[in-house]
């Protein structure tokens, strides 16, 4: 029989409330349905989780910020997931940087991985969820890139114009290459896909 997860300390809370925001986040979830019984959202807490449970029928979870055991927000998201029965997937992605070929495709393998209803997310639901949410639309449901990519938007708080816009200018890399012929994002990922290509076009754009 396995030990009962141990809870986060109060140091973990605080440092999870205060220096990662977590605060603003009992309010502001930004969820919403990426798919049929797939959703996106901020990270959630424990309470939350059990909510979406018992709506959605939340079955598991995939976590866009990595495990990284040392930081409280992960301490906090593991007890939360183990408290409520949900297994949890880390993956790691960036909002700021080009992400490297392996880091995309472990996204999509998670995805295939997670029973559904799922819930993907990051810290604060808006870039790295949003590209995610593009990945599963473009590799799970095959859909068009136009439709896809409008994940990554106003709607969740997406800035194209910051830092972040890495993203979509990593995703206008993949239609420029849609324009020459069809290729899959996986095939395009594991053959073509340059990510300091995409760091140097990036920065030429916003003259840097």
């Amino acid at each position: 029989m396995s030990l009962p997860p141990i809870p986060p300390s109060l140091s973990d809370r605080l440092a999870y409330e205060f220096r990662d925001y977590g605060v603003l986040r009992h309010l502001w979830h930004n969820l919403g349905p990426v798919a049929p019984g797939v959703w996106r959202s901020n990270q959630p807490t424990a309470g939350r989780l059990r909510r979406l449970k018992a709506r959605l029928g939340l079955r598991s979870v995939v976590n866009l910020r990595g495990a990284r055991q040392s930081d409280p927000y992960y301490r906090l998201l593991s007890h939360a997931c183990a408290v409520n029965g949900l297994p949890l997937i880390d993956v790691r992605l960036h909002a700021r940087k080009a992400a490297r070929a392996e880091e995309y495709l472990a996204v999509i393998a998670a995805f295939r991985a997670a029973e559904r209803p799922f819930l993907m997310h990051c810290k604060s639901g808006a870039d790295r969820a949003g590209m995610a949410a593009t990945l599963y639309r473009l590799a799970i449901e095959g859909a068009p890139l136009e439709e896809a990519r409008r994940e990554l938007g106003w709607r969740y708080l997406h800035l194209r114009g910051s830092a972040t816009g890495i993203l979509d200018h990593t995703l206008d890399l993949y239609a420029a290459r849609l324009a020459r012929g069809p290729i899959g994002i996986e095939d395009w990922l594991r053959t073509e896909y340059d990510p300091a290509e995409a760091t140097r076009g990036f920065a030429e754009r916003r003259g840097r």
